[in-house]
Formats: C-alpha cells, structure tokens, sequence
C-alpha cells in the first residue's frame, strides 16, 4: 500500500500516535470527571472509534509493508507483535467507551438540565470509571511500547 510512492504505514502511524493517546487521556476524563461528562462523552467515542480504525490501518499497511520488503520480517517481528496487540486494545478501548458512554450518568451542559443522564445500574457507576481508567492506562502502555519498538527497528538500537 502506497501513497504517491510512499508506504502507507510510515504515514498512517502519526494518525495513531495521536488519536490514540488522546482516547486514553478522554477517556481519563471521561471516567474520573463526571460532571464534564456531557462534555467528553461523545467526543470520547467519535475518537476512539477513529483511534481504533486508525490502528487497523496501520496494522493492515504494516503487514502489507512487510509482505513487500520480506528482508525486513525479522527486524520488524516484534513491533508487529505490540502493533497486533495494540490494535486489539483499541478495539476492546473503543468498546467500553461507548458501552460506558451509554450507561454512566452525567449532567446536562445545559441551564435546563435537558439531556442530563440518570444511573441505570448504581454497581456500574463505580466499576466503569474503574474499568475505564484501567484500560486507558493499557492502551497507552501499549501505544508507548509499539512505537518504541518501531522506531529501534528504523533507527536501530
């Protein structure tokens, strides 16, 4: 996969090192401020989803890449591995937000209070921010863990 003669990996893989990172802070927020949660809500998911897609891309243009520079396999072999994996979390990232997004309470941005959400399930209320929190500090483990292995396989060390 190129574009104008370029490998679409190296491209795609600055739209992860930001939308990534930037869900796991969202969703820190989203978590741990519930009355900003009007705010972050769907603005946590819209880039979650896209830090999610971003990094299926990247992953498919990785593989691609690799499929072309075959001589580049083993030098590669375990960015592939925390880019798979990284790939993964996104998804499962991606998910919680918008499970949470449409179950944690929050209030309303607006003087009428119109669009404040109520507790469906007072356990969830405590567990999700907790799940949330957690799985946002993986995902940017891991997104530390893929790009350094990137770039020790470009720039060697």
């Amino acid at each position: 996969m190129e574009i104008d003669g370029l490998p679409l990996h190296p491209l795609v893989v600055h739209a992860v090192v930001v939308l990534v990172p930037l869900t796991c802070v969202l969703t820190v927020a989203f978590a741990v401020l519930p009355r900003w949660r009007w705010l972050t809500r769907w603005l946590t998911v819209l880039v979650a989803v896209l830090g999610a897609a971003a990094a299926f891309v990247a992953t498919r243009s990785g593989e691609a890449l690799e499929d072309a520079r075959p001589e580049l396999r083993q030098l590669v072999r375990e960015h592939a591995e925390h880019g798979d994996r990284l790939q993964v979390l996104t998804v499962v990232l991606a998910v919680l937000v918008l499970v949470s997004a449409l179950l944690l309470p929050g209030t309303s941005g607006l003087a009428s209070g119109r669009g404040a959400r109520q507790s469906r399930v007072a356990v969830l209320d405590t567990v999700l921010p907790v799940v949330l929190v957690l799985a946002g500090l993986a995902v940017a483990w891991q997104v530390y863990l893929t790009g350094e292995s990137g770039a020790r396989a470009v720039w060697g060390g």
